[in-house]
């Protein structure tokens, strides 16, 4: 259950915007506008467990948020990234009271959140934000399953260039502060396979890495070397908001 996260007064005029947010049309963002509070998530932060109460949901503006799976172990790996683009807890617009997996904020940033159960509420008067959740939670589940696609057949090297790409997008900077011991843990791999292959990136021009700070220096580049996942993701995405975006962009 989330704890020690400060509330502030909304401005979303202030922040980037969420996409979600940004998709509906303004009588329906109307009706959100007055439950939503902005607040600021600091890293390390736990939305909910597996299992546990899904009490708010949270559109997320520069804060990036990890879905991960967790072994008896103690071991997780990444099974979604969701920033600016998602929502955390969106299937309580369905319904669903329990989380089904650990949400974690990876980077700290700015969020709306408002309660889930009047989110499940204007859901059911709204069509338009029942059926954009519904088209989100469809995209969803096809994220997470290319995510499983993409761990078990694709190279470190790309699927570090497609998760390093899916954060810039999440948070909309070159600037990612990451440590190579929580990519390893997010691509479920050692630290010492990411040092590996982030020197090869670096090495090629692509990253500058210093100090628990990832620069992106070419993403022409690191698009190139990715694997499909990322220009699946993207499209569907994509499919997901177009024609109904006021002006955000993944």
């Amino acid at each position: 259950m989330p704890s020690g996260i400060p509330s502030i007064a909304p401005r979303l005029d202030a922040v980037r915007p969420n996409r979600f947010l940004g998709a509906l049309a303004p009588d329906d963002a109307a009706l959100l506008a007055p439950h939503l509070r902005t607040l600021w998530l600091d890293r390390g932060t736990v939305l909910h467990e597996p299992g546990g109460p899904i009490e708010h949901v949270y559109f997320p503006h520069g804060a990036m948020v990890s879905m991960v799976a967790l072994m008896q172990n103690g071991t997780s790996v990444e099974t979604v990234t969701l920033g600016r683009v998602g929502v955390v807890g969106s299937s309580a617009a369905l319904g669903a009271r329990r989380g089904v997996g650990r949400a974690i904020v990876q980077l700290s940033g700015a969020a709306s959140r408002l309660p889930a159960s009047q989110f499940h509420a204007l859901a059911r008067e709204s069509k338009p934000i029942r059926e954009l959740a519904i088209r989100y939670n469809d995209l969803l589940l096809t994220q997470i399953q290319q995510s499983v696609a993409c761990n078990a057949l694709h190279a470190l090297e790309a699927r570090l260039c497609r998760w390093l790409l899916q954060t810039r997008d999440s948070i909309d900077g070159d600037a990612i502060p990451l440590t190579q011991e929580f990519l390893g843990q997010m691509l479920g791999v050692r630290r010492t396979s990411v040092t590996v292959a982030a020197r090869l990136l670096q090495s090629a021009g692509m990253i500058r890495y210093r100090r628990g700070q990832i620069h992106i220096v070419d993403r022409a580049a690191l698009e190139d070397l990715s694997c499909e996942c990322y220009g699946v993701i993207r499209q569907q995405i994509d499919q997901v908001f177009l024609g109904t975006a006021r002006g955000s962009s993944a």
